[in-house]
Formats: structure tokens, sequence, C-alpha cells
């Protein structure tokens, strides 16, 4: 069980402080260098008569932790998104740029994130703020940028439940072209050749049936009413999921973040005994060495190894703010990232093994029928189970899958709002909400009002403009600030202080030497790259945005990243002195590490980790 108060206090040397905080901080340190430790407890009990303090509630066991960020890292991006870039980037040769940034980027840049959350007790805004002010809106932006994403992350959850629903009948409704909404003379009940103009019943289903979908982003059409309630149906989930924080959520994931695998397991098992699936996982493996001369396939490995993970969105900061002091973060970071990226492998055996079947059964090439993004998911693999044996079974258990992969996800990026309102205006909100449970409702019901243009029949082109601009243009920029900021100006030296005073000793050579040298040019190579090789939003792969969608896509891009230069100028204009000292302050951080004993006495461990 999860404990606050008392229970957090009795845990004793195990829940070492690990912040200095302004004002109260300094003196405090001052306080336990000149003073005994008698001294110093009868000097903070009249403080803390004066101001009391919380305690930060803390996951109940390490293993909620740690399937809470496996849960959240591993997504539907492991899904659809990497086999598609695998095969499409080299096939097998794409696994060799992709272990190679998971080493480099990947497991160092989360065990940064881990680190710095573990330590300070704080989420990305506040624990940013301490160790760069100049750079603290950074942790202000991957806020946004989650919630942002979360926003429309839940329409992929109602898209599911719509699937799921539908998916209980003696037939699927997908798998003929004998319904209404089928225009019969270029609907076919397979997959059509590059040289026809047909489209495949489950294609059809997902255009004209779930989404009714319009011509073009101009056309609004009104709101999809089957689709608003299954909104209001994720996000109540998702609220519930979370509304206890903690310790809701820390029991949800034993569910959530096992569940796939048994799913995806079993899939696999069937999948492998259809005809034709030898060829698509061939496909999926083959290597093309030449491949690996082009700078996009490297570039491609990084973003996916950013976007799966997770780094750069303030969730692993968050979610590594509710551990104990000690806990072993270096073992943690292993397990979440070779958890992911064996998923994203597994995975693709599983999608195409099944999409080499399809395209045995009708006699087409596999090229034509793997695709990328939603279509993946939401018409190659339901198209998929059309044909199989027993498809009333896979068909449930899949979307039942995929609902466990999206809320796992979606459940840290609405965390990461809900920890910053509570860290930063906790007392401020609870006057007004009285409960945390209401902030949280709060957070949940704008969150639903944000993704209202998402279900509207044009909805699905702006989802994918603010999947472009938001997965794509806006993390890697956050990624390199996020990075300048923690390993370039507060330090590879103080950042190993950090993980020696939580676990005993230094991190090894290898972590920093990623840290000091090699991660910030890899990120910094891919936001030059990213930038060089922009490539406008498009539907498909013939409907391209007008120009004032672009524009709406590049604003969407500036509602995260316009908090960086806002932070670094309201922290210079409200320090004082000359220019050069005001920027000297604002690159100093206020944790100051050289003061915190290494056991401190248990009186002062709830002052160090107040909110």
């Amino acid at each position: 069980m999860m404990g606050q108060g008392s229970e957090n206090k009795s845990s004793g040397t195990s829940d070492k402080f690990g912040l200095q905080l302004k004002g109260d901080g300094k003196e405090l340190a001052e306080l336990t260098k000149t003073t005994s430790n008698s001294e110093a407890s009868s000097r903070l009990a009249k403080d803390e008569q004066q101001q009391p303090t919380e305690t930060r509630e803390t996951w109940g066991r390490r293993l909620e932790f740690v399937l809470a960020t496996v849960g959240y890292a591993v997504g539907l991006g492991n899904v659809w998104r990497f086999p598609y870039l695998c095969y499409r980037s080299g096939g097998g040769a794409f696994l060799i740029p992709y272990t190679i940034m998971l080493f480099l980027c990947g497991i160092p840049l989360l065990f940064m994130e881990f680190t710095v959350g573990q330590f300070t007790r704080l989420g990305p805004v506040h624990a940013l703020a301490k160790i760069c002010p100049l750079l603290k809106g950074v942790g202000l932006a991957t806020v946004v940028i989650s919630y942002v994403l979360s926003t429309y992350y839940n329409v992929l959850m109602t898209w599911a439940l719509y699937y799921l629903l539908h998916s209980f009948t003696p037939s699927m409704p997908w798998q003929s072209c004998n319904n209404t909404w089928n225009t019969a003379p270029n609907c076919s009940t397979g997959f059509s050749g590059n040289g026809t103009y047909q489209e495949s019943s489950s294609q059809q289903f997902f255009d004209r049936k779930m989404l009714e979908m319009t011509s073009g982003i101009e056309d609004a059409g009104g709101i999809r009413w089957e689709l608003f309630g299954l909104l209001v149906l994720a996000w109540a989930i998702v609220y519930f999921c979370i509304f206890k924080g903690v310790k809701s959520t820390g029991k949800v994931v034993y569910f959530t973040a096992t569940f796939p695998y048994f799913i995806l397991f079993a899939l696999l098992i069937n999948n492998v005994q259809l005809p034709g699936a030898k060829d698509g996982i061939l496909y999926f493996l083959l290597p093309n060495w030449s491949k690996l001369l082009e700078v996009k396939v490297w570039v491609n490995a990084a973003a996916q190894i950013f976007n799966s993970i997770g780094i750069s969105f303030g969730s692993m900061i968050s979610l590594a703010s509710y551990n104990k002091y000690n806990n072993n973060i270096l073992k943690d970071t292993f397990i979440v990232c070779l958890a992911n990226s064996a998923t994203s492998i597994f995975a693709g055996f599983v999608i195409f093994s099944a999409i080499g079947y399809m395209a045995h059964i009708h006699n087409l090439p596999v090229d034509n029928i793997a695709t990328d993004g939603p279509g993946l998911v939401f018409v190659v693999y339901p198209g998929v189970f059309s044909t199989m044996p027993v498809a009333q079974l896979w068909a449930p258990l899949f979307f039942i899958m995929l609902l466990c992969l999206g809320l796992d996800s979606q459940f840290c990026m609405v965390e990461v709002a809900v920890t910053f309102i509570m860290d930063g205006f906790g007392k401020k909100v609870l006057k007004i909400f009285k409960w945390r449970e209401l902030v949280v409702l709060a957070v949940c019901c704008f969150g639903f009002l944000l993704g209202i243009p998402h279900i509207t029949r044009g909805g699905i082109y702006v989802f994918q403009l603010m999947d472009h601009y938001t997965a794509v243009v806006s993390l890697m920029f956050l990624a390199f600030f996020e990075v300048f900021a923690i390993t370039l100006i507060f330090g590879v030296r103080r950042l190993s202080i950090m993980v020696e005073k939580m676990l005993g000793k230094k991190p090894n050579l290898f972590i920093r030497i990623c840290w000091q040298f090699l991660s910030p040019m890899l990120v910094m190579g891919i936001l030059i790259s990213s930038i060089a090789q922009y490539t406008p939003a498009r539907y498909g792969k013939s409907y391209m945005y007008p120009l004032w969608a672009e524009v709406v896509g590049w604003l969407i891009s500036l509602v995260s990243i316009i908090w960086i230069p806002l932070g670094a100028l309201h922290e210079l204009w409200t320090t004082e002195g000359s220019l050069r000292q005001r920027l000297k302050k604002s690159l100093t951080p206020t944790i100051d590490l050289e003061s915190v004993p290494e056991k401190p006495p248990a009186e002062v461990i709830a002052l160090f980790t107040t909110s």
C-alpha cells in the first residue's frame, strides 16, 4: 500500500531528502552544519508550527513504478510506428542505428530524467526551474506538449472502443461491401493494387462508417455523436484510473501493462501458422544495407527512441518524483528501455506475419498492404481478422490490447499536468476544489473539450495535423533544450553527485561520457537534420493541407516551444543586478548539492520532501 505522512517519515534514511529550497533551505543547510541535531530539531519544530508541511506520496511498491514506466513507454507507437519504420528504413539493417541510438541516447537520457525526478521529488516544471532557472520554461513546455498530446491521443482510445463494440457481431461489419456506407463500384473485400482506384471494405468502414470523413480540413462536417459519447467514456476511464494519484494508477498498471503481452504472444502463435506469414516476416527483417548510408534512417531511429521511451515529455520525471529517495533507478532504466525495444521488435513479428498472410490470400506484394499510422491497426488488421479463423475471439482481444497500450501512456501524460498543478499551486487550487480528485476531474474535462475537434467529420485531418506538429516538430526542440539545460548548464558533475547521494556510487564512465558529449551532440544533430529535412504535414498519399492549416500547425508547435524564451525573459527580468549578473544568477542552480548531508536527521526529511 502507498503511504503518506507517517509512513514516509517512518522509512528513515530510505527517504533521504534530495533538494535544497530557497530561503528556508539555505537556512536549514547552515543550521545542520553549525548546530547539533537536537538544536536543529527544536528549531524545525518551531518553524513547522508556523507553517505545516505535507509529505509527497510515493509508490506503494517499486514494481508499480516499473510497470507504470514500462506501460507509458510501451504504447501504440510500438505496434504501428516501429514496424513501419523498420521495413521502410532497411528492414533488419534498421536495427543497427536503432540499437546504437538506444544505448547512446535512450538509456542515458532516461536515466538522466529518472535522476532529476527522484532526487528533487518534483515534476518537470519545478525541477528544471531549480536546475537551470534560465531555462525553466523547458519544464513548462514539456507539460504543455504532454497535455496537448493527451487531448488527441485519447481519440485513438475512442476509435479502439468503437471497433471493440462493433467486433461483437456474428460477422465483422468491415469485411463486406454490402453495407449502407459502402460505395459498391470501388469497394473491394481485399486490398487493391497500386494501379486501381478501389478501396478495401475495411478502409471504407474506417473512412465512411466510423469517421464519416469529409473531403478536407476546411469542411468540419459537424460532430460524430457516437464518437462523442465514446470520447466521454474514454476520459471517464482515464479519470477513474488516476483520480487517487499513484495510489490508483499503481494498482491499474498491474493489468494494463501486462495484459498486452499475453495478447501479442497469443497473436504471434496464431499468425505464424498462417500461409504467407513467412514472407511478411522476411519483408520486415530482410536487411537493405544501402539504407544505412541515408541520414534520414538514423534520424528516424533516434526519433523513434525519443517518441517511444517518452524522453522530453515530462512524464518520466513526474513518475520518478514519486519514488523513494534511494530507489535503484539505474536498474529501472535498463528494464524500461530494453522492455520497450523488445516489445517493438516482438510487435513487428506479430504485425508483419499478419500482413504477409493478407498479401498471400489477395496475391499482392507486401508493400501494397503495409501502411503507416492509424491505418495499420484500424484498417489493415481488422481486414486480417475478417479472414482469420475464430475472428470473433481475436478481434475483441486485439482492441482491448490497444486500449491497454494507449491508456498506460494516457495516464502518464495527464498525470504530468496534475503534478504540475499540485506542485506549483496545490494549496491555492485545493482552496477552490477542496479535493485532489476534483482537480484531476477538471484536468480531464478540459482535455475532453480540447479533443472535440478530432471527433468531427473532418476530425481525422485535425488529428494528423496535430500529430505531425506536436510529436515530430515540437518534440525535438524540447529534447535539445532539456538535454542542454541538464547536462551542459547544470553539468554532469552535479548530476553525478545526485546519483551518488541516492545510490551510493557515481554513474559509470560510459553514462558520464554520453551525458557530457555523445547525447547532446546526437540530439543537436537530430534537430538540425529534422529542420533540414522538414516536410509539410499530409494525410494519406494525396491530401495536402492548405496554407492556413500549415500556419495553424506551426502555431500548435509554438504552444509548447514558446514557453522556453518566455521563461528565460521572465527569469532575467525578475533577477536583480546588471545584465551580466542576471545572466550568471540565472545559470546558477538553486540546488546546493554540496551542503546536503548524507544522512539528514529524520526531523528534516518532511521539509525537504515538500512539493
